[in-house]
């Protein structure tokens, strides 16, 4: 890519950052420069954060309904998974599975409440009454 040929499409992260990208010079060396942006990746990451909304409302609309815990709802916010919520409460991913449950949620001792409100930067009543805001 020639350094007059780096898009410069304006997207979301544009006010916020600029992008690295890889140019031939006039001697057919590489060197960086900066890209506000690529139409095509900003579809992209609108794509991805549309999809993202879509799975947080799932599981906001899944634990209204009792089928799942709020754990489910605050996991789908922060953008983790089992493993990585695992991880980070310092539990067993079977047992963090199971923590899905509303009837195992329910019997939940404190310190295990507290673990997971702790992670997920919340207080642990925010976690025990569920309101979906």
């Amino acid at each position: 890519m020639k350094k007059e040929d780096i898009p410069q499409d304006k997207g979301p992260l544009s006010r916020y950052t600029d992008e690295v990208v890889y140019i031939k010079n006039k001697d057919g060396h590489y060197e960086t420069a900066l890209s506000s942006g690529w139409k095509v990746k900003n579809e992209a990451l609108d794509n991805a954060w549309d999809d993202i909304k879509d799975r947080v409302k799932f599981a906001k609309d899944e634990v209204l309904a009792g089928r799942k815990s709020p754990i489910f709802d605050f996991m789908e916010k922060k953008l983790m998974d089992y493993n990585i919520l695992a991880a980070y409460v310092n539990i067993w991913k079977f047992k963090v599975k199971r923590h899905m449950k509303p009837a195992v949620f329910s019997r939940l001792s404190k310190k295990t409440i507290e673990r997971y409100a702790k992670v997920f930067e919340i207080d642990s009543e925010e976690l025990i009454n569920f309101k979906g805001e």
